[in-house]
């Protein structure tokens, strides 16, 4: 498994609110992005929390998790236990008040990625030639898009792309999405904050990484896109790369 990881606070905020872990618990790799929000501090608070949660979590309670079914139940659980830490966070200051976070949390194992999702980070995968996206946004656009009320382009641009049905902090309780699926020698995993995404389309986040072999090159050039077209939020992304080698598959 090859691995790159970059958050960057964007061309426009004065402080970074995404956060971030790649980790490596055994034989298994996890990857975990939150992108906070909420005034002043908040929003750092917000995402660092979750983070450092679900990392300690991870740590401590993942190699109970033998089997697919108890793997995916833990990444259920622990996000929502995530969001109750955030939740709690909120009620501990007036300031913090009304904060929150995205979430979305990855775990290779073996030849299958377990995904446990709240908010809008996305991740996306690249197979061949073709890149699809893992992860629903649980956005107002993305529900008015799934009922035929706009386009996805439309969406792209609308004054309220920004507006989340579904994130951790703003209720005592929150359900996940929480799935599988099947990983190849040579795929490719992005996980990323809109900071990417709602800055540079889909065709060509899929053109960087079919072209560009190097990790790091494709983070940097990545980053410099979305810098390019204004970089107006904080910019997040894991980069990771399943490998085979002398006919053995390992990850």
């Amino acid at each position: 498994m090859k691995v790159v990881s970059v958050s960057d606070k964007g061309l426009v905020r004065t402080n970074n609110e995404d956060c971030l872990s790649v980790f490596s618990v055994g034989k298994d790799e996890c990857f975990v992005i939150a992108d906070g929000m909420g005034g002043h501090a908040a929003g750092e608070l917000a995402s660092k929390t979750a983070v450092e949660y679900v990392t300690q979590s991870l740590n401590d309670y993942l190699f109970e998790a033998d089997d697919a079914q108890k793997l995916q139940k833990l990444l259920a659980f622990t996000l929502e236990k995530a969001n109750v830490k955030v939740y709690l966070a909120s009620l501990g200051s007036f300031r913090y008040r009304g904060m929150g976070t995205t979430l979305t949390v990855a775990v290779l194992r073996d030849k299958t990625l377990y995904l446990s999702h709240i908010g809008d980070c996305r991740v996306y995968l690249l197979h061949g030639q073709k890149m699809r996206t893992l992860t629903t946004d649980h956005t107002l656009v993305q529900r008015m898009v799934d009922k035929g009320m706009i386009t996805k382009e439309e969406a792209r641009s609308h004054p309220k792309r920004h507006v989340l049905l579904r994130s951790l902090g703003v209720n005592e309780y929150v359900k996940p999405d929480t799935f599988s699926v099947e990983i190849s020698n040579g795929d490719v995993i992005l996980l990323c904050s809109d900071g990417l995404y709602g800055c540079v389309e889909d065709k060509t986040i899929r053109a960087v990484l079919r072209k560009h072999k190097d990790l790091n090159y494709c983070l940097q050039l990545l980053k410099d896109l979305a810098e390019a077209a204004g970089a107006p939020d904080n910019i997040s992304m894991i980069l990771a790369e399943c490998e085979i080698r002398k006919g053995k598959e390992k990850t």
